[in-house]
């Protein structure tokens, strides 16, 4: 268990800490000259089942607040100190209220100074705290009168402590590793250390990891666990991690995150619930702020997305604007400061780090940050696939809630999802979302049959632009795969139409054609364009158009560039040579296909780059930097002629 004191300057908690470990948690030379804590403070006490208690001690300085919030993160148990002689101080309420708004409902009250007071005096401050805790997380929490110096008291917390240890629900250890760096320093022979609290997930020796931000590349070479050498470290434990990698100590400092690769996504927005506590001054929208969020205070602002104005005690669904990046997860806790970080503004949590950029305060939108607010991932789940007309993005949705793959599929099953694959990307679709798509198709080609009946039919690409342009390639040509299996849906080479829908030639077209052909036959992957048949055969050119457009439309001839239309039979050939290319090397570039196609000639690179082009224009290919790859999906039509 991790407990984090609280409480207002001069008030015992070092000395307190040190009576209940026999630690003192003031490292620092200025710290032990001055007899105040400025920073952050460590200490540890073996417990006698083998575990160990951690303590973080905060400064209790109203101008060192943001290193008291770095502390509190990741903390288990408060251990508010308030002097029996003194009784609750400024920072003795700032401080209740950073860690109401965070959420901690865990802890114990120590009355310290007992020595120094008399017996009316200890009275009045026990009546002094209960008011001020009254209506808090810490309402109804034990008060122990005590005194750190002279050690009377102390042992009633202590066992209160341990006993409170036991009975505390071990933290999940499910979802990737992620650990807030609160301290950074440099040992010889060791090199960088960095040490937190571990929010999610495990880390052992060995493990890769990515110190975020900057993204720097990083292996554990060693290990300390709650003060002592380990090989593993889990969620909720203090860990001291000694890094590997190319970067030097002063690359790393408090306010970054170690993370396992698979999180490694800083964000500069992100969308949140908020509460302004009771007494504080109206949120407006927009409000410049100091955001702190793990242990980084950053500057930003507050768009306000379901009212115009937050008051006193009321809450809201908010979009934080941060003015750096910085990773975080749906359910970390925050807190905000005004401009010059002199009063607490408010607290929220993090529901989505994946916001839209548009409809942000459309009804639909605020339902689902209502549903995010459920800490059963389902709900939020089952909501979405409702919404998500287009399919919802597994990946965006795991890492938010910083699920393990196998708690994700586990998940997406339960749900009864439609799950569609490409790669390392993943969509799920509910079942009747799925077969509304479908429909969709089906009626989309049906229009474009009565629009232009001379047309054989849609070309995959275009067919999906006026369905659903969202959805991504893979999915759209699952659906056709499984639309072309139920036979409702049929395909003649390049284009997808209706099993009953089917165009013809009139004869007069079929005799024009047939003249005309030899010349496209005799030069298939150059053919002459529109002006240079009418020239040399003396047909009209806008003749020779109309016709190459009405042969193309019944899936003979496919227009390549601007009037250079290829028969179905050299275009089946080119997507031969395409592929053969793409499996020779990673994929078919200019230079090769000009090469092949013309026999190693110098000319007719434009003529490829036109080839390639068409190809990726119609979905057979894409293009990757210079190379053209296959779309490997297994949907793509095989090219034949007719």
């Amino acid at each position: 268990m991790l407990v984090g004191t609280a409480g207002h300057i001069d008030h015992g908690k070092t000395t307190l800490v040190k009576a209940l470990t026999g630690v003192d948690a003031d490292r620092l030379p200025e710290e032990k000259a001055r007899g105040i804590t400025l920073d952050l403070g460590y200490a540890y006490a073996p417990l006698a089942d083998g575990s160990v208690l951690g303590f973080i001690d905060v400064p209790g300085h109203e101008k060192l607040i943001h290193n008291m919030l770095a502390g509190a993160t990741g903390i288990d148990f408060v251990l508010l100190v308030v002097a029996a002689d003194d009784g609750p101080m400024p920072q003795t309420r700032e401080h209740l209220e950073l860690l109401d708004l965070l959420g901690l409902t865990h802890g114990a009250i120590a009355l310290t100074k007992i020595d120094a007071v008399s017996p009316q005096r200890l009275d009045a401050a026990r009546q002094e705290v209960a008011a001020l805790v009254a209506g808090t997380g810490l309402a109804g929490s034990p008060l122990f009168p005590l005194s750190g110096r002279t050690g009377e008291g102390v042992a009633a917390l202590r066992a209160h402590l341990e006993s409170a240890a036991a009975d505390l629900p071990r933290r999940l250890e499910a979802g990737r590793f992620r650990l807030a760096i609160d301290r950074s320093f440099s040992i010889t022979g060791v090199g960088t250390v960095v040490t937190g609290t571990a929010h999610a997930g495990s880390v052992r020796v060995g493990d890769s990891v990515l110190v975020s931000p900057p993204g720097l590349k990083a292996r554990v070479r060693g290990l300390h666990v709650q003060d002592r050498p380990a090989e593993v470290g889990h969620a909720g434990e203090r860990c001291a991690l000694a890094l590997a990698g190319r970067f030097e100590k002063k690359d790393v400092a408090r306010g970054m995150w170690i993370v396992d690769p698979a999180l490694a996504m800083p964000l500069s927005r992100f969308h949140a619930e908020l509460r302004v506590p009771a007494g504080q001054k109206p949120l407006a929208h927009m409000q410049v702020v100091h955001v702190h969020l793990g242990t980084e205070d950053i500057p930003g602002r507050v768009a306000l997305l379901d009212c115009q104005e937050v008051g006193a005690g009321a809450t809201a669904l908010v979009e934080i604007l941060l003015d750096r990046d910085t990773p975080a997860l749906r359910g970390d806790r925050f807190i905000l400061r005004d401009a010059a970080a002199q009063r607490t503004v408010a607290g929220g949590r993090v529901l989505d780090i994946f916001p839209p950029t548009r409809h942000k305060r459309a009804p639909q939108r605020l339902a689902l940050l209502d549903a995010l607010r459920n800490d059963d991932p389902a709900v939020a789940l089952g909501l979405l696939a409702g919404q998500a007309t287009a399919g919802i993005d597994l990946d965006h949705f795991a890492v938010n809630w910083n699920l393990a793959q196998a708690d994700a599929d586990a998940l997406w099953q339960r749900a009864g999802l439609r799950v569609m694959r490409d790669g390392n990307a993943a969509l799920g679709f509910a079942a009747a979302a799925w077969e509304a798509l479908g429909a969709r198709l089906v009626d989309a080609l049906a229009a474009e049959h009565a629009r232009a009946p001379d047309m054989i039919g849609v070309e995959r690409e275009r067919l999906r632009r006026m369905t659903v342009p969202g959805l991504p390639r893979f999915a759209f040509d699952a659906l056709c795969a499984e639309l072309l299996a139920l036979g409702l849906v049929a395909q003649t080479r390049a284009w997808l139409h209706l099993p009953t829908h089917g165009v013809s030639v009139s004869a007069a077209d079929r005799e024009l054609f047939a003249a005309l052909r030899p010349l496209l036959d005799s030069a298939p992957y150059n053919p002459p364009r529109v002006r240079d048949v009418a020239n040399a055969t003396g047909t009209p050119e806008d003749s020779v158009r109309q016709l190459f457009k009405r042969i193309a439309r019944a899936g003979e001839l496919y227009p390549v560039a601007h009037d250079h239309y290829y028969t179905a039979a050299a275009v089946a050939e080119l997507a031969a040579i395409v592929r053969a290319l793409g499996e020779e090397a990673d994929g078919a570039c200019i230079a090769s296909l000009r090469d092949r196609i013309f026999d190693g000639g110098g000319g007719g690179r434009k003529v490829a780059t036109q080839i390639l082009e068409f190809f990726d224009r119609i979905g057979y290919t894409r293009r990757v930097r210079d190379d053209h790859v296959l779309r490997h999906d297994g949907a793509m039509p095989e090219w034949t002629a007719p």
